[in-house]
């Protein structure tokens, strides 16, 4: 019992330890960051990289390329341009559309089961392909204190235009995409508004590894879908600072 005890007291004491060890090293680091700045900064700002786009409220999910290109009229503030396009699917559900198209709907379908020609447990369900792209510009502020990272912060303020095709899996779901869709796709532009931000990992003084994250909310295709959504943008990939300093 008090070898147990005393084996008890000396991992508690290890852990205690370990954990000033952790605490007064993140802190040496954050004082020799603070210590290092960047001593250039370009006047223009290029990135190009990997992107992904989800929406949980419609179960959307897709993947693409966002382009960026900015102007730093000071150090600490770029005005630029961001786009992005990415494709993906998603599978459209009664329960998501405006309360008179579920009424129209349920009113048809319900006919169809009466008749005997659906099953009483017919569901519809309607898979669809994505296409949508984002346009923004405005500001964005860095802060270019610690040499081997740029933190960033930003308004997300744009349009978003999306193409959705739908696909029929029975004749039910065909016809009712032919009274949704009669071209065979769905088609919408719409404001967006929210908020973003992320760091730069200096590689070199002209080169970094950038990661970066939007949240928006939007409201496509008012005219099927009962809610607006909100939709968050991930991306990665290298960023390119060039010109003549903007710290001078």
């Amino acid at each position: 019992m008090v070898g147990h005890s005393f084996l008890s007291r000396h991992a508690v004491k290890h852990r205690v330890l370990r954990r000033v060890f952790s605490i007064t090293a993140g802190l040496a680091t954050l004082a020799s960051i603070s210590c290092a700045q960047q001593d250039y900064v370009g006047r223009f700002d290029l990135f190009g990289g990997f992107s992904y786009l989800e929406s949980p409220h419609i179960n959307l999910a897709e993947r693409g390329f966002h382009f960026q290109f900015g102007y730093r009229p000071k150090s600490w503030y770029t005005l630029g341009f961001d786009y992005s396009v990415s494709t993906g699917h998603f599978s459209l559900a009664p329960d998501l559309l405006t309360t008179s198209l579920q009424q129209q709907l349920g009113a048809q379908i319900g006919a169809l089961i009466k008749a005997g020609i659906l099953p009483p447990t017919y569901t519809l369900t309607v898979p669809l392909d994505s296409l949508t792209q984002t346009f923004a510009a405005g500001p964005q502020l860095a802060y270019h204190g610690w040499k081997p990272i740029t933190p960033f912060i930003r308004p997300s303020i744009g349009a978003i235009h999306e193409i959705a095709t739908p696909h029929a899996t029975d004749p039910v779901s065909a016809a009712i995409i032919a009274q949704l869709a009669p071209s065979g796709q769905k088609t919408d532009w719409t404001a967006f508004y929210g908020f973003g931000g992320g760091f730069d990992a200096n590689i070199s003084r002209h080169l970094a590894i950038r990661f970066q994250a939007d949240f928006v909310h939007d409201h496509l295709f008012s005219d099927l879908l009962k809610d607006g959504r909100n939709t968050v943008r991930f991306s990665v990939g290298p960023a390119v600072q060039f010109g003549g300093n903007a710290r001078k």
